[in-house]
C-alpha cells in the first residue's frame, strides 16, 4: 500500500505544464526537437493545415467561394504552397499529449475570427485581441476567459486565483473530474491555449493580496472582478482607481446576472462599487465572516434585484446550506455579458457606466412585470432584507 500510495504521490507532482510548446519543422533544430517528442511520446495528432488554408483561402477570395472553380484554384494555390507539413506551425500541448498543426498566428487569427465579421468590425476587432485583461477570481471568471478567447480578444491575460477545484466548483466551472485539486488558473489557462495557442497567458496561483497587488494590474488596460474576498475587491478598486483602469464585475443572482461597471478610467472620483457599501474599509472588510460577506455583496446587490429562490437560499446559510447557490447557466451567462463589455470599452464604444441586470425571469415568465407581481416582490424583498439583517 505505501508503494502504491508513492506511486500516486509521484505521478501528481510530476503534473504538466500550462504552456504549449511550438515547432517550426522548416528548421532543422525543430524538427529534430519534434521528431524526438513522437518518438519518445504518446501522443495524439490533428492535422488538417490544408483545411485551414482552404478556410484562408476562400476568406481572401470571398467572390470564389461559391463558384465552381474554387476547387481547382484552390487546388492550384495549395501546391503552389510547397511543402505542406513545412508550413505553419506545429503546437505540443503537454496536459493533454496532443500535437496539432495549425497556421501561422497571423492566418490563425484571419480565420479564427472571419465569422466575427461585420458583428465586430475589423479595428474593433484588433482592439479587443490587443487588449491585456486582469481576470481575478476564476470560477465564473473561467467563463469569462473561455468568452474572451472564443470571441478573439485578449490575446494577454492575468489569472489570479489560489483555489483549486472542488467537486462542488464542477457544477458551474467549466471542467472535469480529471482536475480536482488543479489550480484554477492552472485550468483556465489551458483551455486558453487550447482555444488560441499563441495567446500569452499569465498565472498568479498565490491569488492577490496588499503585497502583490501592484504586480497584478502592471501593464492592464482593464480589469475582470470575480473574487469573493469582499477585501480583495477593495484592493482592486483601490489599485484600479489609482491607475484609471476600469472594472468589469458579474454577480450571479439565480438565473440571472448582475453586471457592475466602474469606469475609472473616465471618473477618477468615482466611489467604489458606485457608493453601494458606504464608507466600509479594507479592515473592515477583511475580518468579515461568512454570513456578513452574504449581507453585504446582498446589499450591494440591492435586496430588491435578489430573486426569490436567492433570498429563501441565503436565508439558509448556515442552516440546511453550507453557502450561497450558484448555477452554471448563470456562470456562463455572466462570462457572456462581462466579455461583451469588455470589448465595447477596449474598442472605445459606448456602454453604461453603472449596473445592468440581466434576467431570464423577466423576459420569459408571463406576468413578470405586471403591477401585482412587481408589488409582490417589493414586499418580500422588503421582509426578506429585515429578516437577513440589512438595511433597506
Amino acid at each position: 500500500m505505501d508503494d502504491f500510495r508513492d506511486s500516486i504521490a509521484n505521478a501528481l507532482r510530476s503534473r504538466p505544464g500550462t504552456r504549449p510548446q511550438f515547432f517550426n519543422v522548416a528548421v532543422e533544430s525543430s524538427r529534430s526537437e519534434m521528431r524526438a517528442l513522437l518518438t519518445d511520446s504518446v501522443i495524439g495528432v490533428s492535422d488538417d493545415y490544408r483545411e485551414q488554408q482552404r478556410e484562408l483561402f476562400a476568406i481572401r477570395n470571398p467572390a470564389l467561394a461559391h463558384l465552381r472553380e474554387f476547387d481547382a484554384q484552390f487546388d492550384a494555390y495549395y501546391e503552389d504552397l510547397g511543402n505542406a507539413a513545412e508550413g505553419g506551425r506545429w503546437v505540443y500541448f503537454p496536459w493533454s499529449g496532443a500535437l496539432s498543426h495549425i497556421l501561422d498566428e497571423g492566418d490563425f487569427f484571419t480565420v479564427r475570427t472571419a465569422r466575427n465579421r461585420n458583428l465586430i468590425t475589423e479595428d474593433e476587432q484588433r482592439k479587443f485581441y490587443g487588449a491585456h485583461v486582469g481576470l481575478a477570481g476564476l470560477s465564473v471568471g473561467s467563463s469569462v476567459a473561455f468568452a474572451l478567447a472564443l470571441g478573439g480578444g485578449a490575446k494577454r491575460m492575468r489569472l489570479a486565483d489560489m483555489d483549486t477545484l472542488s467537486l462542488s466548483n464542477t457544477n458551474r466551472v467549466l471542467s472535469s473530474v480529471t482536475e480536482l485539486g488543479e489550480h484554477k488558473v492552472n485550468m483556465a489557462a489551458r483551455r486558453i491555449y487550447e482555444i488560441n495557442p499563441y495567446a500569452e497567458v499569465e498565472t498568479m496561483p498565490e491569488g492577490l493580496t496588499e503585497k502583490n497587488i501592484g504586480n497584478f494590474f502592471e501593464g492592464l488596460d482593464i480589469v475582470v472582478d470575480e473574487v469573493d474576498n469582499l477585501a480583495v475587491k477593495y484592493l482592486l478598486r483601490r489599485e484600479a482607481k489609482r491607475r484609471r483602469i476600469p472594472i468589469v464585475m458579474a454577480a450571479d443572482n439565480g438565473d440571472g446576472v448582475v453586471i457592475d461597471i466602474e469606469r475609472y478610467d473616465l471618473d477618477h472620483d468615482l466611489p467604489f462599487f458606485h457608493g453601494r457599501l458606504g464608507d466600509l474599509g479594507y479592515e473592515e472588510l477583511k475580518k468579515m465572516d461568512k454570513i456578513n460577506i452574504g449581507r453585504t455583496i446582498t446589499r450591494h446587490i440591492g435586496a430588491e434585484n435578489v430573486t426569490p429562490r436567492m433570498q429563501e437560499s441565503l436565508l439558509e446559510i448556515g442552516k440546511s446550506l453550507v453557502s450561497w447557490p450558484q448555477l452554471g447557466g448563470a456562470a456562463m451567462l455572466a462570462g457572456a455579458a462581462v466579455a461583451y463589455c469588455v470589448r465595447r470599452i477596449v474598442s472605445g464604444e459606448p456602454l453604461e457606466s453603472n449596473r445592468a441586470l440581466v434576467s431570464f425571469d423577466e423576459m420569459l415568465i408571463p406576468g413578470y412585470d405586471a403591477p401585482s407581481a412587481r408589488d409582490k416582490r417589493a414586499e418580500e424583498g422588503h421582509a426578506f432584507a429585515k429578516r437577513f439583517g440589512i438595511s433597506v
